[in-house]
């Protein structure tokens, strides 16, 4: 099986399609007492519903608070998740709520870490039989009546970064906070042996930033012509290999 890297275009984007949004809800950052860091990811699930529960408000704000109330909210929200789905600090939940403008391509990647899908191009996609798609609709406002809906995909994080192509000696996961404190490398490959065998498109454990589709899911993103996104592939080695040459 071959693996791409979804990017956002490096070039002057083909489509004029653009929007502000933000998510519902979403864990405090955290300072923590272990590492002294004070951070916010950028994980996100936008099909995870918070409305049922009864401290909703205390979801609503984007804030730092001390790591034991974080631990406190996160443990609220766990049971809504996919299984084996990963939180941090920042993490958010709910659809995109905002204003949109423009004409879309079939799929758009923006920010780097999320990927939409035209109306049109998800039909293609599931006819396509593609597997672990978790398409949700972006409630966005356009100000024509004839703009094509948006659905994000919710990307579960599965597999990792091969342990050859990261820093020598860079330190491990904060014990309590899990930050991993290193530069995302400019060559990077995956870990063959963690990724997954039931997914077509998901993020990275390690590197959550990280968008990896399947060649399955490239060749139905071509077919459908130009669109806001480039791919690139990467290489898959054995987790026990050394580094591609």
């Amino acid at each position: 099986m071959r693996y791409f890297e979804l990017r956002e275009p490096t070039d002057a984007t083909r489509w004029t399609g653009e929007f502000r949004a933000k998510r519902r809800w979403g864990l405090p950052g955290v300072a923590c007492p272990t590492c002294h860091a004070e951070w916010s990811g950028v994980l996100s699930y936008p099909a995870v519903d918070l409305s049922r529960l009864p401290e909703q408000k205390s979801f609503a704000e984007p804030r730092l608070e001390p790591y034991a109330e974080y631990t406190r909210l996160a443990e609220q929200v766990r049971p809504l998740l996919p299984p084996g789905a990963l939180l941090q600090p920042g993490c958010t939940f709910g659809a995109l709520r905002g204003n949109a403008q423009g004409r879309f391509g079939p799929i758009t990647v923006f920010p780097s870490w999320e990927i939409f899908l035209r109306e049109d191009a998800l039909t293609s996609f599931r006819a396509g039989a593609l597997r672990g798609l978790i398409p949700v609709l972006a409630e966005l406002s356009f100000p024509t009546q004839d703009a094509e809906q948006l659905h994000e995909l919710q990307l579960l994080p599965r597999g990792r970064l091969h342990e050859a192509c990261l820093p020598v000696g860079r330190p491990p996961p904060c014990p309590t906070c899990g930050r991993q404190g290193f530069r995302m490398p400019s060559k990077r490959w995956l870990d063959a042996d963690s990724l997954p065998a039931d997914l077509d498109i998901f993020r990275l454990e390690d590197a959550v930033t990280l968008i990896i589709a399947t060649e399955r899911f490239v060749e139905t993103l071509h077919a459908l012509g130009p669109s806001d996104v480039e791919s690139l592939e990467v290489q898959a080695v054995p987790g026990s290999a050394r580094s591609p040459e």
